[in-house]
């Protein structure tokens, strides 16, 4: 039980990586808040969690919304007392080459990536500083989604790869400006994860999936609960004296440098 009696907010929880890490973490003895927008899946979620012994809650939240970041950190303190946990994992796409791109498309993939994460990282950090230590003298962790192409970078998937760049960046400047207050702040790059929507696209033969497999050493997607059982290893004392940098499961593929 290496979160026991920890509190955990995860936005974008109700599907993909944001579900496999609340109920990993629900397994490991976290009380967890459900956010996202989507009511009925986020729901179903918390049922399922409730039903396998753990504890968690739902929380409508669009984290472009400041009032909706406030609201949700609020609901989880007024829940289970405190928070120690937030995954900032709320996250969009939208694919368009660079020369037709919209600019409305543009910054509503920034809003909920970059801004989104920004707002409810604030909001956590503002409580997490004013609630007691626990008996370490730390007061929380937050740990940000990224991506790959945060250094890698796509053609046609200008928006996404622009905020992933900057969530590095505020994963960094969020840990130096926390780390007086003991909150540490960190990142995740995944690769190729076989979600809902990256499994529509690849799981038939054909190029993508070619594509896919020729950019990954291990041949192979990743699953949505190896990223939370990083985010579960990030989030809890065995790394306690990490902050500020972002680790990248993704099959070796940025350690590839040929082109494919």
């Amino acid at each position: 039980m290496k979160l026991a009696q920890r509190v955990a907010v995860i936005t974008g929880a109700a599907q993909g990586i944001g579900a496999a890490c609340a109920r990993l973490f629900a397994a490991q003895g976290a009380k967890v808040a459900v956010a996202d927008i989507n009511e009925a899946t986020g729901v179903a979620l918390v049922d399922e969690i409730v039903k396998s012994g753990g504890t968690a809650i739902f929380q409508r939240t669009d984290v472009g919304a400041a009032r909706d970041c406030t609201a949700l950190i609020e609901r989880a303190v007024v829940q289970f007392g405190r928070i120690d946990i937030v995954v900032n994992n709320a996250g969009i796409v939208h694919g368009a080459e660079f020369l037709d791109l919209a600019e409305d498309d543009f910054d509503r993939v920034l809003r909920v990536n970059l801004k989104g994460a920004f707002l409810c990282g604030q909001a956590a950090a503002r409580r997490m500083v004013a609630q007691p230590p626990r008996e370490d003298g730390d007061r929380g962790v937050i740990i940000n989604m990224s991506s790959i192409n945060s250094v890698v970078a796509i053609a046609n998937q200008v928006p996404y790869t622009v905020s992933k760049g900057g969530l590095n960046q505020l994963t960094k400047v969020m840990a130096l400006a926390l780390a007086p207050h003991r909150i540490r702040v960190m990142g995740i790059g995944p690769g190729s994860i076989a979600t809902e929507m990256l499994k529509a696209a690849v799981l038939t033969e054909g190029p993508a999936r070619a594509r896919i497999m020729s950019r990954t050493p291990l041949q192979r997607l990743g699953e949505p609960d190896e990223i939370a059982k990083v985010a579960l290893f990030l989030a809890s004392d065995d790394a306690s004296y990490m902050t500020g940098t972002t680790v990248y499961p993704d099959g070796g593929r940025l350690a590839l440098n040929y082109t494919v």
